[in-house]
């Protein structure tokens, strides 16, 4: 039995511990995971600053104990435990009767007569997969015979719809190599507004950490949107689940240094590149790559994302605006949730650099 003293260190320890993994590289996450004592663990596991990627690799590498704790922290949103979404909740997805007749049609013969093969599920998903992941969910509650390898063959042949791969993330019990191929087939799926939501959703449900989201994402671009995703009224990240992935970016982004000529030629390449982000970075580094033929001009978006991750950031813009913003650092809100949408909106506009909310925000916490 532990005494209070010995209870209060742990907890104290787990705190630490919890902030510090928030931006460790994934190797140093599950390394000193492995050299915490059980009552600390139990706190780590507890505590309600826990990045979603240290909750992945808890789930992944840890015990049932840390998943029996993992699944009572109020604060672990997503996750696949019980009675979070994921596989186990979805299983008791029922496939809508209005549904039936269409997919009668579209497959010749009744569902019911036997499970989809394959073929019929990709064909499904295919049609299907364009307007959310609702539909597809519906359509993978019905039995089905599971191909990962076939799956991955047709995603890489011609993508599925965003949608299709969203629901595959939340459903499907894939393994890591299927998952990773599902992300990294975007540079030919269909350009929207919804493209990053497989990406989201795969952080999100555990299957993947930021790091690796980082490393297996196509094209370089939209990895580097992530790393500063626009707000969007549809799935998007949270707060912690942003800085987590920016400091994923940053840290694929270091070899440039802060060599504005580097960043430059990052931001001319991005547009037209179809491997992963640290491919580019690489290339970018040493100087390896061709003239871009034809990817035009990166959008403002693009340019906003590369200008929020790089280390030294454009002097903001805007007179009398300024001044009213950094007044307005030193007058708290009502709240601290419509501080953080302030500071925010202050940045994305240009109005404020981070070293300025640093020297001027108040109150300190």
């Amino acid at each position: 039995m532990s005494t209070a003293e010995e209870d209060r260190t742990s907890r104290r320890l787990a705190w630490c511990v919890a902030h510090l993994l928030r931006h460790a590289p994934d190797h140093v996450v599950t390394d000193m995971i492995g050299r915490l004592d059980r009552p600390t663990r139990k706190y780590l596991c507890r505590d309600e600053w826990l990045s979603a990627s240290t909750v992945t690799l808890l789930l992944r590498h840890g015990s049932e104990e840390d998943r029996h704790y993992i699944a009572r922290n109020p604060r672990v949103v997503g996750r696949p435990l019980p009675g979070l979404p994921g596989p186990t909740r979805y299983a008791r997805r029922r496939t809508p009767p209005e549904l039936l007749p269409v997919l009668r049609a579209e497959l010749g013969r009744d569902p019911d007569d036997g499970p989809l093969t394959a073929a019929e599920l990709v064909g499904l998903l295919r049609r299907h997969g364009r307007r959310g992941p609702r539909v597809p969910l519906d359509i993978l509650a019905l039995p089905y015979e599971a191909d990962p390898d076939l799956l991955c063959a047709e995603h890489a042949r011609q993508p599925l719809p965003v949608g299709s791969v969203e629901a595959l993330l939340m459903v499907a019990d894939l393994p890591p190599e299927s998952v990773h191929a599902l992300l990294a087939a975007g540079a030919r799926a269909e350009a929207g507004r919804s493209w990053h939501r497989p990406a989201v959703r795969a952080v999100r449900i555990g299957r993947v950490t930021h790091e690796e989201l980082v490393t297996h994402v196509v094209p370089a671009r939209h990895t580097l949107l992530l790393g500063h995703l626009p707000v969007r009224e549809s799935l998007r990240w949270t707060l912690p689940e942003q800085a987590g992935m920016q400091t994923a970016v940053q840290r694929a982004l270091r070899p440039l240094g802060d060599d504005p000529r580097l960043w430059a030629e990052l931001l001319r390449h991005a547009p037209g590149h179809a491997g992963p982000l640290p491919a580019l970075v690489a290339a970018v580094a040493d100087d390896a790559l061709p003239e871009p033929a034809g990817a035009g001009r990166p959008g403002p978006e693009l340019i906003r994302a590369v200008r929020r991750l790089a280390p030294t950031a454009a002097e903001p813009t805007g007179e009398v605006e300024r001044e009213l913003a950094l007044a307005s650092l030193a007058v708290p809100m009502d709240s601290a949730l419509e501080d953080i949408r302030w500071v925010r909106d202050c940045l994305d506009r240009g109005l404020l650099t981070g070293i300025d909310v640093v020297r001027h925000k108040l109150p300190a916490c």
